[in-house]
């Protein structure tokens, strides 16, 4: 598309601005040349053909009380002088641009080498001409004025499917358009719409308006289309067209305006920028003495300024991240950043999300959304796959109502507790349960009572959703066979945001 380049295009928007005559066309072109020049932009500047035998009736020829009859048939070129005009608009560096609103338009704008095609937002939806335009291999900006978010996706659908190069324009039709009827934030809606299309804005505001394109390149517009022409002894421009002087104005404004919205990522004042906000963050400073290859724990740290350089900050915490010493540290110590390695677990957590979501997907088992998951890995996100599972509370009370999800070929190590009584209802796959060393199969819809005191632990080949119904649940009421497991205090995860 046009802004392949990674530079915004602006197109000037001569329509009937020529007033009929190729040497005032050329005069237009030429003024739009000086004043664009010094600009780091892609420009294009974009003609109208009509073949007015054809697409006025012609018994409405003569009709010069319609106000577009008298305009188009005053301002009419031939197709000779609009091909002239064409190549001193490509002579002169501009990309060529046309809007055609007939089919035979189409013809000559093909005949006449043009580098894109502009649909008009009144000629959005006429499907007998897009459907010779989408026989061009040109790509095409179409304006959207007027036209319902649903007409719009097929107009896109329609170009899309047969694999051309479509961009759309915001636009208003209203000329001039007041300041309270731009509706600028349609660009953005746009952008939303349609993430991997080029939107751009197509203006009728006053032309000492320099202020809308600088929020529509903050909305995210990359193509800028404005009506311009040359005033004369015998030519006026009308409400909406801008002459060179405004043109200039409207190409520094929006200058200006890339300036404010271009990223500093790289710049050296961003690195200085970082650096000196870092000097305000809070060090992570060691409580109490730690041996070498001790795991940092929120009881064993606090955080203060001011930190020095190479230092761990409170912003480099997460519960998604483990930091483990690699030399012995003391009281009141800050934890550099060299003496410390870390694990980073979001990764495997959003894998180990995903899988569950799957699965629950396929057990058409609804979950609430907004339920905490609590992912139990015994023996360390590493071994997830082998030892663990998710689970999610949905009331704890008197009562406890837990859903309880394995993942094909994992295993929940043997446990039991000394105040709540369990029912374990299957509702999706087949596990192997055995309490108190007696194995059994359960299927979907078994119910199955253990009773407090019972050791338990289950594992499935298939996966599996169950409702666990209990008294209530205590954190403490939890005892492992394995001891290294009851010690184990990181062996849960929550993640709050998980179902979307």
């Amino acid at each position: 598309m046009p802004t392949r380049s990674n530079r915004p295009l602006f197109v000037f928007e001569m329509a009937n601005n020529h007033s009929g005559s190729l040497a005032h066309g050329l005069r237009i072109v030429k003024a739009l040349r000086e004043v664009s020049g010094d600009f780091p932009f892609s420009f294009a500047v974009k003609l109208q053909y009509r073949d007015l035998d054809t697409f006025i009736h012609p018994d409405f020829q003569s009709r010069f009380d319609l106000k577009f009859v008298k305009r188009f048939m005053e301002t009419r070129l031939s197709w000779e002088d609009f091909k002239r005009l064409k190549d001193a608009i490509q002579d002169s560096g501009f990309l060529s641009m046309c809007t055609p609103f007939d089919e035979v338009s189409v013809d000559r704008v093909e005949e006449h080498g043009y580098d894109i095609i502009k649909v008009a937002s009144c000629s959005c939806t006429d499907w007998p001409l897009l459907e010779r335009i989408v026989k061009c291999d040109k790509p095409v900006i179409a304006s959207t004025a007027g036209v319902p978010l649903p007409e719009i996706d097929k107009v896109v659908s329609f170009f899309r499917h047969r694999n051309r190069d479509i961009s759309l324009m915001h636009c208003v039709g209203e000329y001039p358009t007041k300041d309270d009827n731009l509706s600028l934030a349609r660009i953005f809606a746009l952008k939303q719409r349609y993430p991997d299309l080029d939107i751009g804005y197509s203006t009728h505001e006053d032309p000492n308006n320099c202020e809308a394109v600088q929020l529509a390149i903050g909305m995210g517009a990359s193509i800028f289309e404005k009506h311009v022409g040359v005033a004369a002894e015998s030519i006026s421009l009308n409400a909406y067209s801008a002459n060179p002087q405004q043109v200039k104005k409207w190409l520094e404004s929006a200058a200006r305006a890339y300036c404010m919205c271009q990223s500093r990522a790289n710049d050296a004042d961003a690195e200085r920028e970082s650096k000196d906000l870092r000097s305000l963050q809070r060090g992570v400073f060691v409580r109490r003495d730690l041996p070498a290859g001790a795991k940092l724990q929120p009881d064993d740290i606090f955080f203060a300024m001011p930190n020095v350089d190479g230092q761990l900050v409170a912003n480099d915490i997460s519960k998604y991240t483990d930091f483990f010493l690699t030399e012995a540290l003391g009281a009141n110590q800050p934890v550099m950043l060299s003496a410390v390695r870390s694990g980073e677990k979001r990764e495997r957590l959003y894998k180990i999300i995903s899988e569950v979501k799957k699965l629950l997907k396929r057990s058409k088992v609804v979950v609430p959304g907004q339920l905490e998951l609590e992912v139990s890995h015994h023996y360390g996100l590493g071994n997830f796959p082998q030892f663990g599972s998710v689970m999610i509370t949905v009331v704890n009370r008197e009562y406890c109502k837990k859903v309880i999800v394995l993942l094909p070929g994992q295993a929940h190590p043997e446990q039991h507790h000394k105040r709540k009584d369990e029912t374990y209802h299957v509702l999706h796959g087949e596990i192997l349960l055995v309490l108190d060393g007696k194995e059994s199969v359960h299927k979907k819809n078994d119910v199955v009572i253990i009773p407090r005191g019972v050791r338990h632990k289950f594992s499935t080949q298939t996966g599996t959703v169950i409702e666990e119904v209990s008294s209530t649940h205590e954190g403490a009421d939890s005892f492992y066979s394995d001891p290294t497991i009851q010690a184990n205090e990181d062996r849960k995860t929550f993640v709050t945001y998980w179902m979307d």
